[in-house]
């Protein structure tokens, strides 16, 4: 009687092993879930950490050592996004946090730059259009994190920061190949290009975004053979190539709004008049 083959208890058994191991899967899913959302939290402490390296560099005249410190943030900043949005891990703390870094490494770090390498003989004017700059930067962030989801994800709006950034890093590096020695000459081309990029930041001046291409979309060959050229030009003449790509980019939004390209907000309306001319939600059945 007790060498029978019981179904019942065959079963019980077998949903017992079965609760057993997706208890312990889910033991091992939550450390390995905190790891995930470590690693674009990571990135995004990598690129503020170069960002606060560029102000120490530029501070202590190390301007070409700022200018790639800039480029380093760049990277993190593009990476960061991707790597969240490839692990699922992306959350709002992660977002803000990403905004808080963009402040320090496409704000401060590239005002402390152009003040220590062009905007010091100034004075007191060079200080306040590189104090532009970083205001400008900061209202251009925060003005992105409230419009998300309200624009067109094929374009922004105003320069994006890290695309102002790498201007002011572009320039320092062809100033720094060329092997230029003009103050003045310097001083007159920074003030103007630090102010003309505060205000591209808070314009409404539309500009190209790359997120929204599609990995399995099929691109013109005349595209590859441009990237293609891009990425020997970057091999052989890195300084150059930044400051091209950095000008070209910031001068395609102007391009593209005397073509008659305009940025149309969907903001939603959350005042107290639109709520109240909202109609009462129906009673459930």
């Amino acid at each position: 009687m007790n060498g029978r083959f019981h179904p019942a208890r065959a079963g019980r058994t077998r949903l017992r092993l079965i609760s057993e191991r997706l208890r312990s899967h889910g033991e091992l899913a939550g450390p390995l879930r905190r790891g995930v959302f470590l690693v674009p939290a990571a990135i995004t402490s990598l690129g503020l950490l170069s960002g606060f390296y560029a102000i120490i560099s530029a501070v202590n005249a190390h301007f070409e050592l700022a200018a790639l410190m800039i480029v380093v943030a760049f990277f993190c900043d593009g990476l960061d996004g991707r790597v969240a949005r490839a692990s699922r891990s992306s959350s709002q703390f992660g977002i803000e946090y990403d905004s808080l870094s963009d402040v320090v490494a496409f704000g401060a770090a590239p005002a402390s730059l152009i003040y220590m390498f062009g905007l010091e003989p100034l004075g007191n004017l060079g200080w306040i259009v590189s104090g532009a700059y970083v205001v400008c930067a900061a209202l251009r962030l925060a003005r992105f994190n409230v419009q998300v989801g309200g624009v067109d994800k094929r374009r922004f709006v105003g320069l994006p920061v890290p695309g102002a950034a790498a201007m002011i890093a572009g320039l320092v590096l062809a100033y720094s190949y060329f092997e230029m020695n003009s103050a003045r000459l310097l001083s007159t081309v920074a003030a103007p290009l630090t102010l003309a990029l505060a205000f591209l930041m808070i314009s409404r001046v539309p500009y190209p975004s790359f997120k929204s291409s599609k990995r399995r979309e099929r691109v013109p060959l005349e595209l590859l053979a441009g990237v293609v050229l891009v990425v020997a030009a970057a091999i052989t003449l890195p300084q150059l190539t930044l400051f091209v790509g950095a000008a070209a980019y910031v001068l395609s939004g102007p391009i593209l709004m005397l073509r008659g390209e305009r940025i149309i907000l969907h903001e939603p309306d959350s005042s107290a008049e639109a709520l109240n001319r909202r109609p009462p939600p129906k009673p459930r059945p």
